[in-house]
């Protein structure tokens, strides 16, 4: 991939094949992606029942390297990554000093002294100045590796068995949850990771980019449904995962939004934003995410602002119509007095009160594999 011009949107090394497959695309992020091929209910339900896929290749990808790589995530990172072993992966946030989120990324350990950090597509520039920022202490190297791989995450409850069609199957059942390692396919060096975005089990790769289009398309012959963005976001809905400038952003701290796991207080290490960050554990918080559902029909949007009484608490952060619950689903923030399951609020729809309840999170989790009809 070659960068376009000033003020074009950027193209994954997809995007030929998205075509060929009469995607509808769209802006995101400064990249030209699909949102649907052949509808987003048909992709949606694809990856609950059986398998799809998502071209994720607009992600940031920064390889870091070297004696110091795990001290220099550990520095920037909200989680200690000194911690995972070659072959283990990790959720945290990235922090400012304030303790707001400047990111969420997916940290994995690919080998002694070199790692793999994921980012959001909104944030991988703001990321990779920060880490070269941050680096200059250290002695580790970073390496932007965006435009010379691909990335695909394969989702669903048949992802595992589609790709042991496609890549060697021992090393697909080898890989347990969160786990990630490398392989060869085709001649190409392949990393995986049994991670996704939907609530469903599978694997994401990084592959070099003129390896993305044989890649697609060995998929899609093995049977793997392309999705877009469109039903990549009602899966992260109904799994009730977080959305970078939807639910989280700098003004936010990782105990509102449910992600203290992913903070590590315990080490006594200085890192960016610990400060604050153990000031918000310590004290009450001023507001929560919570999940709310819908008891009549409507949809619940990003902006509809949350009511109790006639009083507004909050604003809906994420919210769409649920495509396997039948319902509209929504996340939001509300001070702690209202964020109890049970609780019953009104949504304003576009000048409609839309009765709404808080339930527990995710709204939607996966049965276990002998739950299936399939």
């Amino acid at each position: 991939m070659t960068d376009p011009p000033a003020g074009a949107l950027r193209r994954t090394c997809l995007h030929a094949e998205h075509l060929r497959l009469g995607a509808r695309m769209v802006p995101f992020a400064g990249w030209e992606m699909p949102v649907q091929y052949s509808g987003i209910i048909e992709e949606h339900n694809a990856v609950r029942t059986d398998a799809g896929m998502f071209d994720v290749s607009h992600m940031g990808r920064f390889e870091v390297t070297g004696p110091q790589a795990a001290a220099l995530l550990r520095h920037v990172c909200t989680f200690d990554m000194t911690r995972l072993s070659p072959g283990q992966g990790h959720y945290a946030a990235v922090c400012n000093p304030e303790g707001g989120i400047m990111d969420d990324v997916y940290v994995y350990a690919m080998a002694a002294g070199r790692y793999l950090l994921v980012a959001n597509a909104s944030n991988a520039g703001k990321i990779r100045d920060w880490l070269r920022r941050h680096a200059a202490g250290f002695k580790a190297e970073l390496a932007d590796r965006q435009t010379s791989t691909c990335m695909l995450a394969v989702q669903g409850p048949r992802a595992l068995e589609r790709l042991a069609g496609v890549l060697d199957a021992g090393f697909v059942r080898s890989l347990k949850p969160r786990a990630c390692a490398e392989t060869a396919w085709q001649g190409a060096a392949l990393f995986a990771s049994r991670t996704g975005y939907t609530g469903e089990d599978g694997l994401e790769l990084v592959a070099p980019a003129e390896a993305g289009q044989p890649l697609w398309r060995a998929l899609l012959d093995a049977g793997v449904r392309p999705c877009g963005l469109g039903a990549r976001e009602t899966l992260r809905l109904e799994a009730a995962l977080l959305l970078y400038g939807n639910d989280m952003d700098e003004t936010v701290n990782p105990f509102e939004v449910g992600l203290g796991w992913a903070v590590t207080l315990d080490d006594g290490a200085e890192f960016i934003g610990r400060e604050a960050l153990l000031r918000a554990s310590e004290g009450a918080p001023r507001r929560t995410l919570v999940c709310l559902k819908a008891e009549e029909r409507g949809v619940m949007r990003p902006g509809c602002a949350i009511l109790r009484s006639g009083q507004q608490l909050g604003n809906v952060t994420s919210g769409s119509h649920s495509p396997t619950l039948g319902v509209s689903i929504a996340m939001g923030f509300l001070p702690p007095e209202a964020a109890e399951e049970g609780t019953a609020l009104t949504v304003d729809v576009r000048g409609r009160p839309l009765a709404a309840r808080v339930v527990p999170r995710p709204f939607y989790r996966r049965p276990k594999a002998e739950e299936r009809n399939v």
